[in-house]
């Protein structure tokens, strides 16, 4: 399964940068004016997994293939892009392809670099493009209602259901809160709804909260304020700073580290948004080790070995027979599979296994 962040802001805050930087592709054209993003920059960016690494040097396959992350850079919104303004609702319908959204927030001073509004304010900022999000979620669900309205004149209880759903989160989102909060007893039909819709205000947030260099080992007041407003509304912050981010972007890993080292930074933006992106939304890896291919596989915590199974072919799910398993540590341990095996550390799981974080697996199946 794949992962996509939206990365969205005002215009000019920093997110072309970021983007520049967290994919190492400066493919997104930074600039010191509003909308210099104008068509949405899309990358897929392996994600770093040191377990990986260590089983690829035991194996010594003829390839890697690690999970990856797909950023898409949303150009800058604005107030009223919910209704056009700006580049309006061509971008806000990026945004509902994205399984999660980091929020580029400005918390540095600097004259030389234009502020749409025309001040440092990093909680109006987060207000605006929040509103419009919301904004744009009631539009949108007020054409659904017109339509169910018409539907419910039959006799098919679902759709009535749906529309006092549809009618009351109508009126949540019109107190200016966001889709993911509101909750319904109905938990199905709600469910049902929110696919159908894909509501902007429904998924996870990152905030990040772009610094200059030197307040990344310190907080300055507007990365604390961003982080009580976080705390606050369930979402979680990261820090960073762009611009040195960019400027790392093409040094190796050892380098890399020396650098965020100086700066007393513990890892970089794109470490910090993988990791929190995973954690939010329950995402786990296990792998595939063979002299072919040693690969990471992105799924769902909680998730039974055949659903697991999925993720690399539909039929590995539908004829499921039983799964070989090693733990990452054992497998580690033990020096290779064959090793494992011996010391008894290769278990045969059924339909019913709940795949584990960094679990070695080999599928079984016959259709």
């Amino acid at each position: 399964m794949g992962l996509a962040i939206g990365i969205v802001g005002l215009p000019n805050v920093g997110k072309s940068t970021t983007f520049n930087a967290l994919t190492k592709e400066q493919n997104a054209e930074s600039a010191n004016y509003p909308f210099c993003t104008i068509e949405p920059n899309k990358a897929v960016v392996p994600v770093p997994d040191n377990r990986l690494d260590a089983l690829g040097e035991i194996v010594k396959p003829e390839k890697f293939q690690y999970a990856t992350v797909d950023f898409v850079d949303i150009a800058g919104l604005v107030k009223g892009a919910s209704k056009g303004e700006g580049m309006g609702n061509q971008f806000l319908s990026n945004i509902r392809e994205c399984d999660a959204i980091l929020h580029i927030v400005r918390c540095f001073e600097d004259e030389n670099v234009t502020h749409v509004d025309g001040s440092v304010d990093p909680l109006r900022d987060i207000e605006t493009i929040e509103t419009e999000l919301v904004l744009s979620d009631i539009q949108t669900l007020e054409n659904r209602i017109e339509r169910l309205k018409k539907q419910v004149k039959g006799t098919d209880k679902t759709v009535k259901a749906k529309l006092e759903i549809a009618e009351d989160l109508l009126e949540h989102l019109s107190q200016n809160r966001p889709a993911i909060i509101y909750e319904n007893d109905n938990e199905e039909i709600l469910a049902e709804l929110k696919k159908e819709i894909r509501f902007l205000t429904d998924k996870k947030v990152i905030y990040g909260a772009n610094v200059d260099e030197d307040s990344l080992e310190e907080d300055n007041e507007y990365v604390g304020a961003v982080r009580a407003y976080a705390k606050e509304n369930g979402a979680e912050v990261i820090k960073l700073c762009s611009k040195i981010e960019e400027e790392m972007a093409g040094m190796e890993d050892e380098e890399r580290n020396e650098f965020l080292q100086d700066l007393g930074a513990k890892e970089s933006g794109l470490d910090q948004i993988i990791k929190k992106s995973y954690e939010i939304l329950g995402l786990i890896s296990y792998f595939t080790a063979g002299v072919k291919e040693v690969r990471a596989w992105t799924i769902k915590r909680g998730w039974l070995a055949p659903k697991s199974a999925s993720v690399i072919h539909n039929d590995f799910e539908k004829g499921f027979i039983r799964a070989e398993v090693i733990g990452y540590d054992d497998y580690i341990e033990c020096g290779n599979e064959a090793k494992a095996k011996e010391a008894g550390k290769m278990r045969l799981e059924g339909k019913e296994y709940e795949v584990q974080d960094g679990d070695v697996m080999h599928f079984r199946f016959n259709v």
